[in-house]
């Protein structure tokens, strides 16, 4: 074999390679909803991981007008298991805090903490897993946020891949 025809070779086998890596860490983190910034304890939550918690379910339209059931954990819960300011101890400094959720396209959406913290408001956000009875479908989950009392759903995020807690900054 010549050094060029080898050196291809190894260039073609290092990309294939590279390429099954990216594709493993994808599906790992496809499969994953990450909580971060400033929390106690960073999570990284499976479904599985959200079937422990205590499931609610919502009753909602779509944009089209169409009821869905959606079926999940409370935003809340997943908070408290990692340790983020809710409660008694939402005051202050603490409610310049916010939270942003990222999807797998990019597509970003904010909330602030007392949106989400039943001492505050009587809305529950829901971090869903199911629609009528069955996980997500590709391109809408394996986690979705779901916040029955927006008028609009822009911030009903699909394919939902990090929740991190940001102090804002002037």
């Amino acid at each position: 074999m010549t050094r060029t025809k080898f050196t291809k070779a190894i260039s073609r086998l290092l990309s294939i390679s590279f390429l099954l890596i990216s594709v493993t860490v994808f599906s790992q983190n496809a499969n994953t909803v990450s909580i971060s910034g400033e929390v106690t304890t960073a999570l990284n939550l499976t479904t599985q991981d959200l079937a422990a918690y205590k499931q609610i379910s919502h009753k909602v339209k779509d944009r089209d007008g169409k009821e869905h059931e959606f079926k999940g954990v409370a935003l809340i819960e997943v908070f408290e298991k990692a340790g983020i300011t809710t409660g008694g101890k939402l005051r202050g400094e603490n409610l310049a805090k916010y939270v942003l959720i990222k999807a797998a396209d990019g597509y970003e959406v904010i909330y602030s903490l007392p949106e989400i913290d039943p001492e505050f408001t009587d809305q529950v956000i829901m971090l869903a897993t199911e629609k009528d009875g069955q996980p997500l479908p590709n391109g809408e989950g394996p986690f979705r946020i779901i916040t029955p009392n927006d008028k609009k759903q822009a911030r009903w995020i699909r394919e939902v891949r990090s929740i991190k807690i940001v102090f804002a900054k002037d």
